[in-house]
């Protein structure tokens, strides 16, 4: 039972097959391709998902709800997932499980000295590894009965949420010229890139966001970018 939410009164027990059945995971991601990914993660295993793709409308959430379960991508719009973390550590309106994620592999360290009770690696998408990390913290009280069978299945999010992403970062580039939106565009992107096993994007974003580490102006690399997005916006084999 998710005595938090008033209006889901009572689930039936979790069952090997559906380990999360009656959890509710809040998860906090901005893209679309990844949020797919942890959707169809969830399904597979019973879980309820909500979703906020800012700090600001997490807080929201949390005012109303307790979730189960809370997935914190680290690099968000107006700020760090890490704050967030810190803030639901130490509060009386804990999560059972609170785990950080993102795409860069610095970000673990930061979300478990945050408070995190663990750490997942983007892209995230295989179900044993998501089971796994929620389990793992949950208390023992609400994993399901006897052995559980470890699958090996990996989703594979819809193509048409990768486009969704790029049309995020098309709006967000078109004017940009501020070095905090340049910061962010590179984080978003190369999570994005890894996740969709787009390595030339992957790079691109790597070199704008290697150029801003060294304070440069990055115009040429942003540009290399903003040119890589919108091929893929046109590319129809990509939908």
């Amino acid at each position: 039972m998710d005595t938090t939410d008033p209006f889901t009164p009572n689930y039936p027990a979790p069952t090997s097959m559906r380990p999360l059945l009656g959890l509710t995971v809040l998860v906090i991601e901005d893209s679309r391709f990844a949020c797919e990914a942890l959707r169809l993660l969830c399904l597979r295993s019973g879980a309820r998902i909500r979703r906020a793709d800012t700090l600001r409308a997490a807080r929201r959430h949390l005012q109303v709800y307790r979730p189960s379960v809370a997935i914190i991508d680290v690099g968000l719009p107006d700020g760090n997932g890490a704050d967030l973390i810190r803030e639901l550590s130490t509060s009386n309106q804990r999560p059972d499980v609170l785990l950080g994620t993102s795409g860069d592999v610095d970000s673990e360290a930061i979300v478990m000295d945050a408070g995190a009770d663990g750490y997942l690696s983007k892209p995230v998408t295989s179900l044993a590894t998501f089971q796994t990390q929620i389990l793992t913290h949950l208390p023992r009280d609400r994993h399901p009965d006897g052995p559980r069978a470890v699958s090996e299945e990996v989703v594979q999010p819809d193509p048409i949420a990768f486009r969704d992403d790029m049309a995020h970062v098309a709006d967000v580039m078109e004017g940009a010229s501020d070095t905090r939106t340049l910061d962010y565009i590179a984080q978003f992107l190369g999570g994005v890139a890894r996740s969709a096993d787009d390595s030339e994007l992957a790079r691109a974003t790597e070199l704008l966001a290697a150029t801003r580490a060294r304070g440069g102006s990055a115009a040429s690399e942003a540009a290399t970018v903003a040119g890589l997005v919108q091929r893929r916006l046109a590319d129809k084999i990509a939908i």
